[in-house]
């Protein structure tokens, strides 16, 4: 169980933005993916398609959708309000992105061309049928004035279920927890937002043991194997998330490609757990793991 919905594997899609620029299909096939493997999905406000196409293509399974808080608020409730009649089951959302950080392998590739498709945005700035939406550059990061109030905010215009996405101290832990959050994805949005940021794995025991079972807590960055998972779910975390593999399956062979990537590293969490004497997740405790000090090579 993940927040209260049923799911076949700990391990679970994070929000990636533009998989139509890995397959024609986009984020309708990597739901149906998850949908056919029992896994659940966060879906990107910065998709190409549209959440009503990606829901519609998938009626089945558990999805989520990642927000930003946008400076213009009736955009961001109304998204909330989307998601809520799609009954997609929780809002998680960014809390590491007030400004876009430097990303320089994009910028010497020129950025990101003007005609994809961000479907989620098409309704508020769309300009005419079969046209390219632009989306102001404001749309692109949170709102750099954000506070914990907006959390408070965000509670008011909707009931479901709040995950934080981007915690990585025990201090902003501490304070999701306060204002009310339902869970804390622990994540440093890939590394892509600043150079020598913690690394999850090195900070999500520490959360763990700061809001102990008042949230559930969940972690993504950097799993790549079976034992990944299996060392995030010793550590205390309730799933675990995995984003750019999902998108190199889903370039790969669409659908097909995701399901491998998802059947792959619940095939090697299963040996690993063996491995390791658990015959069930219960059964996975702090003590398959020991931390050893790191040496630098200066």
């Amino acid at each position: 169980m993940i927040l209260g919905s049923s799911v076949d594997m700990p391990i679970a899609i994070s929000p990636t933005a533009l998989h139509g620029l890995a397959h024609p299909e986009g984020e309708v096939a990597t739901a149906a993916a998850a949908s056919n493997m029992n896994a659940l999905m966060i879906m990107s406000s910065m998709s190409t398609r549209p959440m009503e196409d990606i829901v519609r293509h998938n009626p089945t399974g558990t999805k989520w959708l990642n927000i930003y808080i946008w400076p213009d608020r009736e955009i961001t409730a109304d998204m909330v309000k989307r998601a809520e009649r799609l009954g997609i089951k929780a809002i998680v959302v960014s809390a590491d992105i007030p400004v876009v950080g430097i990303r320089r392998a994009l910028k010497r590739e020129g950025g990101l061309t003007k005609d994809i498709r961000i479907g989620n945005f098409e309704k508020y700035f769309l300009k005419s049928p079969g046209s390219t939406v632009e989306i102001p550059t404001v749309f692109h990061c949170g709102d750099p004035a954000c506070t914990w109030r907006d959390i408070t905010w965000l509670k008011s215009v909707t009931k479901l279920p709040i995950v934080l996405k981007g915690i990585l101290t025990v201090e902003d832990a501490v304070l999701a927890v306060q204002h009310g959050v339902d869970g804390i994805l622990v994540s440093n949005h890939g590394g892509r937002q600043l150079d020598g940021a913690l690394a999850t794995i090195d900070v999500l025991a520490d959360i763990v043991q700061a809001v102990g079972d008042k949230v559930e807590v969940y972690v993504d960055g950097g799993v790549r194997q079976g034992t990944d998972v299996l060392k995030a779910l010793a550590l205390g975390a309730r799933a675990v998330f995995i984003g750019q593999p999902i998108v190199y399956g889903l370039a790969y062979k669409g659908t097909g490609g995701v399901e491998k990537v998802l059947q792959i590293l619940k095939d090697e969490l299963d040996i690993a757990m063996a491995l390791s004497g658990c015959a069930k997740l219960s059964d996975i405790t702090s003590s398959l793991v020991r931390r050893i000090p790191r040496q630098s090579n200066l």
